[in-house]
């Protein structure tokens, strides 16, 4: 994602500092301490954040954790949940690489993977969010029985994921190739809306993790 650099950047972040993690490995394996939430879900990719504030207010169990490396977007995300006082949304502003430094075993239930760059070349396949290098790695933070939840418009990266969660020990439990063909079906990213007024099909599946190590 390329996005102009905003005005007055660092102080609109500083204004959103009861979301804004500035060293969230301080928190790992207690990101639920003191809070009403019971469970944490994650999301890697959060853009604007339409997505993210929409599904924290129909879903208050849940701590969702919203990980983004643009800042110029993520502000816009963070003020978002500000303005709309959500009590249950955090963000942290870094790679997805880092995610076994901020999270531990078992701590996540659920994790969102949205319009993710699809990093078409294929020298650059280790850096889809779906690559086994990836997929191996968010086996280390979640819960047995936990879940990835994928949405694209991009076909080749779609079959391309859907090729690699079982080979490494994820069950695909839920495919759809058009996901609003029939209505507007769950929380839409910015993107996601245009592409829905725009009449292309999104793509998306649900891979589960067992957790026993045989997918």
């Amino acid at each position: 994602m390329r996005m102009r650099r905003k005005k007055n950047l660092v102080s609109r972040m500083e204004s959103c500092e009861a979301v804004w993690m500035k060293e969230p490995e301080f928190l790992r394996g207690r990101w639920l301490e003191g809070r009403f939430q019971e469970r944490v879900h994650l999301e890697i990719g959060c853009g604007k954040g339409k997505f993210t504030v929409e599904t924290a207010a129909a879903e208050r169990d849940a701590l969702l954790i919203a990980i983004e490396r643009v800042r110029e977007a993520m502000v816009i995300a963070m003020e978002r949940a500000v303005e709309r006082e959500r009590d249950n949304i955090l963000f942290i502003d870094m790679d997805a690489e880092r995610l076994t430094d901020v999270f531990a075993p078992d701590e996540i239930e659920r994790i969102y993977l949205n319009f993710s760059d699809p990093w078409k070349s294929p020298r650059h396949a280790k850096r889809r969010l779906t690559s086994p290098g990836f997929l191996e790695l968010y086996k280390k933070i979640l819960a047995p029985g936990g879940e990835i939840h994928m949405k694209t418009d991009n076909v080749d990266l779609f079959n391309y994921s859907l090729a690699r969660f079982p080979v490494c020990g994820y069950e695909i439990t839920q495919v759809t190739r058009d996901l609003h063909g029939q209505g507007i079906a769950g929380k839409m990213t910015d993107y996601e809306e245009k592409f829905y007024e725009a009449g292309t099909p999104i793509c998306r599946c649900v891979a589960r993790w067992s957790g026993d190590g045989n997918g």
